[in-house]
C-alpha cells in the first residue's frame, strides 16, 4: 500500500452496489466484530448476536443528513464517518449501556464511492475502534444526495439501564462538560470562506463529538442517576423533554451552566454564549438528575469531563430560568427541531 493511500483505495473502482458493500465491509473486519460476540456479521440477511446472561440489549438508531446534519463542501467526510457513530452511540451511553455493534445504511451518488468513501471510513473506522462498536452489516443504495443512518446495539446491566423518566422533586440537575460548544463550531464553519481546518480546537466537538460512555456506566453502575439523557437538540429541548417524561418541572440557574469559553474576537459576548448553551445543539454531553442525598457523591469532573449541578427538579411542569439578575422566566423552548418553520 502507497503511503498516504487509504486501506480501501482503488486506483480504478468499479461504482456497483456490490464494491460499495464490498468497500464498507473490510471496515467490519478492521473493527473487530470476531471479538464482540457476533455469531454472524456481514454476508447474510441479518447479524447474530449472542445475547450475554445478566444483561439488557439496548437498540437505537440515528439519521445523518446532507444538508440538514453536514454540508459536503464543508465538512470533511472522515469527521461525517466518525460523527455519524459517535451521535447514535451517544444514545446508548445516555441509558448507563455499553455499545456493541452497528448496522449502517448509506445512500450516495456514485461520484462519491472513490475518495469520499474511503475518507468517510477511516473516520467510521477510528470511531468503531474508540467506542468498542463493530460494523456487522446494513444497506447500500444510490442517491444525489447523502443520506446515512446507523443502528447500534448495545448491553446494560439488567435492571441498571437510566431511564428519562424517573425524574423526582428534590432532584439535583446536572451535566457534563461545556454546553454550546458543537453550536460555535458550527457557526464558525458556515460563516468562513476558507477550507475547515479539522485540528482547530474550537471545532473539535462539531467535528469529532465525544459521547460520555464512561460517565454513563459509572452513573448507572452505581446508581446515582435517576434520570438522565444526552444533549443532542439543546438544553431547553431535551430538558423539556427529560421532565415531561418523568412528569416533574425545573429550576435552571443561568450562571451556574457551563457556557462555551467564546473566542478572544467575540470577548462581551456572554449573551451569546448562553444562548448557545441553551439552545445549541449537537453537544452529546449528559444531562442526568440526582436524588439530593446522594449529589454529593457526584464529583467535580469524571476522567477529565467535568461535571456541574445547574438547577433542581420541582413540582409541576414549568421550566424555570433564574437569570443572572435574580429575574425569573420560562424558559423558551428553541432547541434543534426539524419540523420547526
Amino acid at each position: 500500500m502507497k503511503k498516504g493511500q487509504s486501506h480501501f483505495s482503488t486506483r480504478r473502482r468499479a461504482v456497483s452496489e456490490d464494491a460499495v458493500v464490498k468497500t464498507i465491509g473490510g471496515l467490519a473486519v478492521q473493527s473487530g466484530a470476531c471479538r464482540s460476540g457476533i455469531q454472524l456479521g456481514i454476508g447474510d440477511d441479518a447479524a447474530l448476536l449472542r445475547a450475554a446472561g445478566a444483561r439488557d440489549e439496548i437498540l437505537t438508531c440515528d439519521w445523518f443528513l446532507e444538508g440538514t446534519h453536514f454540508l459536503r463542501d464543508k465538512h470533511s467526510p472522515d469527521s461525517v464517518g466518525w460523527k455519524c457513530l459517535a451521535r447514535a452511540v451517544s444514545d446508548v451511553a445516555a441509558m448507563g449501556g455499553v455499545p456493541r455493534c452497528f448496522l449502517l445504511s448509506i445512500a450516495l451518488p456514485a461520484a462519491n464511492t472513490g475518495h469520499w468513501l474511503d475518507q468517510f471510513l477511516v473516520g467510521l473506522r477510528r470511531a468503531s475502534k474508540r467506542f468498542g462498536c463493530s460494523l456487522v452489516g446494513g444497506d447500500t443504495t444510490r442517491r444525489n444526495e447523502i443520506l446515512i443512518n446507523v443502528t447500534v446495539v448495545g448491553e446494560v446491566r439488567r435492571g441498571r439501564a437510566v431511564l428519562r423518566s424517573q425524574a423526582r422533586p428534590g432532584d439535583v440537575l446536572f451535566v457534563s462538560g461545556r454546553l454550546g460548544e458543537a453550536e460555535l463550531g458550527l457557526e464558525l464553519i458556515r460563516k468562513s470562506s476558507k477550507p475547515v481546518d479539522r485540528r482547530n480546537p474550537i471545532l473539535q466537538k462539531h467535528l469529532y463529538p465525544e459521547p460520555r460512555l464512561e460517565l454513563g456506566r459509572w452513573l448507572a453502575d452505581r446508581r446515582l442517576a435517576s434520570a438522565m439523557m444526552d444533549l443532542s437538540d439543546g438544553l431547553s429541548s431535551d430538558l423539556s423533554r427529560l421532565a415531561k417524561a418523568s412528569g416533574v418541572g425545573a429550576l435552571v440557574e443561568a450562571v451556574k451552566i457551563p457556557a462555551v469559553r467564546m473566542p478572544k474576537e467575540w470577548h462581551g459576548r456572554g449573551a451569546l454564549a448562553l444562548e448557545l448553551a441553551l439552545h445549541g445543539g449537537d453537544d452529546y454531553e449528559l444531562l442526568f438528575t440526582v436524588p439530593c442525598r446522594k449529589s454529593k457523591l457526584i464529583p467535580r469532573s469524571f476522567k477529565g469531563v467535568h461535571i456541574t449541578a445547574i438547577g433542581e427538579i420541582t413540582k409541576g411542569t414549568d421550566i424555570v430560568l433564574i437569570d443572572k439578575n435574580g429575574r425569573v422566566s420560562t424558559m423558551a423552548n428553541r432547541g434543534w427541531d426539524p419540523f420547526r418553520q
